[in-house]
């Protein structure tokens, strides 16, 4: 069964790529991590797509991060730790075409590598963004570099450490400037299909070398610091046996502000 949608519309230049779990909130498993890194691929050599647009199916949820019930074997060492999140994105695979995140419901965890690796996130008024990690005695590493570049500091640092107490709303993602539209409700992918498809309709090789620079802007603090996530994950986070414990027993309560 595919966990992940493409479509393809004729002659505007536009994909749409849907995470598609509805039923696990899009949860990212190991067969759409590899979905998704042969999809990325496959899109560098087709030139009728010159933007894309990533979303998620279902109200509920663009996406929860990392299914729960996948199965990651680690190393010892905590100088080596493997997380297979590092290659579910474009930039992962290589791909230069810009990617426009639509987020309509839930987008915690996990689903910062997918948007930090957008050129920009377009929202329905039901997005909420929030990282649980440290709720569940995990370090959020990867997520925490990729949304230090994205929003002020401080609103990161609030974010990864608040943990599931607060979910950001698309109201103040929108204020601090990671979505940078609040589309009318149910029309996110709508709207950023829009912007996707004036985009397209631009020369590709300087849209794509744009992208390229916007990026190269960022890769050297981000390898740095992407350095230092596998220690840092391997001795700080709980136990897994641990972990599974409070997520069992985790509250309901939260604040959306």
């Amino acid at each position: 069964m595919n966990t992940v949608r493409l479509d393809v519309g004729e002659g505007a230049g536009v994909a749409v790529v849907t995470l598609d779990r509805p039923g696990r909130l899009n949860a990212v498993d190991l067969a759409m991590v590899r979905e998704l890194s042969d999809l990325w691929r496959e899109l560098r050599f087709d030139d009728s797509v010159r933007a894309v647009v990533l979303t998620g199916s279902g109200e509920r949820a663009f996406c929860t991060g990392i299914d729960r019930d996948a199965v990651v074997p680690q190393p010892s060492s905590p100088y080596m730790q493997d997380d297979p999140l590092l290659g579910i994105g474009p930039k992962a695979n290589g791909l230069w075409k810009p990617v426009i995140a639509a987020v309509c419901g839930m987008a915690c965890g996990g689903a910062f590598y997918l948007l930090g690796e957008s050129e920009f996130v377009v929202a329905d008024p039901t997005a909420v963004f929030f990282d649980p990690h440290t709720t569940y005695g995990m370090v959020s590493a990867y997520e925490s570099v990729l949304m230090a570049e994205r929003m002020p500091f401080g609103e990161a640092a609030r974010m990864m450490l608040m943990g599931t107490a607060e979910r950001m709303s698309a109201r103040r993602a929108h204020e601090i400037g990671l979505v940078s539209e609040i589309a009318e409700e149910g029309r996110a992918v709508e709207a950023a299909v829009r912007c996707a498809q004036v985009v397209a309709g631009y020369p590709p090789q300087a849209v794509q070398g744009t992208v390229r620079a916007l990026w190269a802007a960022k890769e050297a603090a981000r390898a740095q610091a992407f350095a230092q996530a596998p220690h840092l994950i391997t001795l700080g986070s709980l136990p897994a046996g641990r972990q599974a414990e409070l997520f069992a027993a985790r509250r309901r309560e939260f604040r959306v502000r």
